[in-house]
């Protein structure tokens, strides 16, 4: 789960170093990030929490891998722009190229943390629950929903070019191929809730210290 997060992070900060254009959301968190001051990685998790907290409510489920998501990518994309090892594209075929290449680790990055079973990010969440409220088709929902970000992030004065376009259109395709590469069927995976991993969390330690005292009364024989 965690390698996906720092994969996801580190695709999302790839595609915003191409310079051609943010990714939906990126253009909604940059253009908050831009009016409100803070860092981008503190909006993504405050906009993360926001959607986490109406989807929950709507009767979706929480998973840990729905908290880590919404926390530690934001986290993660500030540690990545802080450290700056990844230079920023000159040109557009060098930033086409970055982009693309961000996709797929996206798409990487979203394999490792949904093949945990820990339950999906909010965002992903926010198009389950539309889906399911409304009984419009999921891609009309995600459709919708990146469309009215990209307008609203566009406003607030996110980055809006042609890597927005070729990310609505290629994210898709970059996950389907990556998927289909470690032959991963999302519709395979049972995810667990936050009780659930809870409870097998207590159930495990309560095991772990029946075996302990065991060691201790075979000890005391010896």
């Amino acid at each position: 789960m965690l390698l996906g997060l720092v994969l996801y992070a580190l695709g999302i900060v790839v595609t915003m170093k191409a310079n051609i254009g943010y990714a939906p959301w990126e253009v909604f968190h940059a253009g908050l990030a831009k009016v409100t001051g803070l860092t981008f990685g503190v909006v993504a998790m405050i906009v993360g929490v926001v959607i986490g907290i109406l989807v929950t409510a709507l009767g979706e489920k929480l998973g840990l891998g729905t908290l880590a998501s919404m926390i530690l990518t934001g986290v993660f994309v500030d540690v990545i722009f802080w450290i700056d090892i990844i230079p920023p594209s000159k040109n557009l075929p060098v930033g086409i190229a970055m982009l693309v290449a961000g996709l797929f680790i996206i798409s990487a990055g979203s394999y490792f943390y949904m093949k945990s079973g820990f339950g999906t990010g909010p965002r992903d969440n926010l198009m389950v629950v539309l889906t399911r409220k409304t009984k419009i088709p999921v891609g009309i929902c995600r459709g919708a929903v990146e469309l009215l970000a990209t307008l609203l992030g566009w406003l607030l004065g996110g980055m809006v070019g042609i890597g927005t376009a070729i990310s609505v259109l290629a994210v898709g395709f970059c996950i389907q191929l990556t998927f289909r590469l470690f032959r991963f069927d999302v519709t395979s995976v049972s995810h667990e809730t936050l009780r659930e991993t809870f409870t097998v969390l207590v159930r495990k330690r309560d095991k772990d210290l029946e075996s302990c005292k065991g060691c201790n009364r075979d000890d005391s024989k010896g």
